[in-house]
């Protein structure tokens, strides 16, 4: 797409005025640390409905003589919406106030809960469908199928891949202090990444909005952003910075 040189800068306020350029350990502003606070919040609630709704299906629905087919699978959805409705939650809370990684057992659950909760939510119930005495093979295959693909995609957007920490994001902003002087980054609302100024080619570049957001590194994550460019190299020189040694 061709580059606008003429987009409005938008700075983002921390409320943390007490963030240092180069903080030896990375903290999430107060605002981040409340947002993060409400989507688990919200998360575990979304969760705890699902494991309701499992137990709705096991010690009601697959105790009737014949089963409701049509309910079960309609309970089966629900689930699945459910556990995967907080496990984005609970992805949104961890980029903005991320666990250890030094911390190996936290670590590996807080990132992987939305995967653990989706497996409480599924697993004995498709144990209990296809155990069941209620329903003929038909049934358990129809039922037993739609549950396993349910749990699989649910399963997709629990797990977490690359998932954020504390380590990261202090190793990025020290990053960016000792290539720019300062902790100030810039984003748009539809990248991914943040970059390390405003004329950076990828930040002028047309969008929905036009705007240029600046702010900290704890601001650009707290507004999604994943990590720091990676052509770190083209926008030093785009930005008039010294190439580091």
């Amino acid at each position: 797409m061709a580059e606008n040189r003429k987009k409005k800068v938008v700075r983002v306020e921390s409320d943390a005025a007490e963030v240092e350029e180069a903080a030896a350990d990375w903290k999430p502003t107060p605002e981040s640390k409340g947002k993060a606070t409400t989507f688990r919040v919200i998360a575990a609630i979304l969760w705890l409905l699902a494991i309701g709704t499992e137990a709705f299906a096991i010690f009601f629905v697959l105790r009737q003589d014949p089963i409701n087919m049509v309910l079960l699978i309609i309970l089966l959805v629900v689930i699945g919406a459910l556990a995967v409705g907080g496990s984005l939650l609970w992805k949104r809370a961890n980029r903005l106030d991320p666990a250890r990684k030094s911390d190996k057992v936290r670590f590996f659950v807080q990132n992987q809960l939305g995967a653990i909760i989706t497996v409480i939510a599924f697993l004995p119930l498709i144990i209990l469908i296809f155990t069941n005495k209620n329903m003929d093979g038909k049934q358990k295959g129809i039922a037993g199928a739609i549950a396993i693909v349910l749990l699989l995609v649910a399963g997709y957007f629990g797990a977490t891949i690359n998932p954020p920490s504390v380590e990261q994001y202090t190793a990025e902003t020290q990053t960016v202090v000792e290539l720019t002087g300062q902790n100030l980054v810039f984003w748009t609302k539809s990248g991914e990444v943040y970059h390390l100024c405003e004329d950076a080619s990828a930040v002028n570049l047309e969008s929905e909005d036009n705007t240029i957001y600046s702010g900290t590194v704890a601001d650009a994550h707290a507004d999604g952003k994943e990590r720091l460019t990676l052509q770190v190299d083209q926008e030093l020189e785009q930005c008039g910075f010294a190439p580091a040694d």
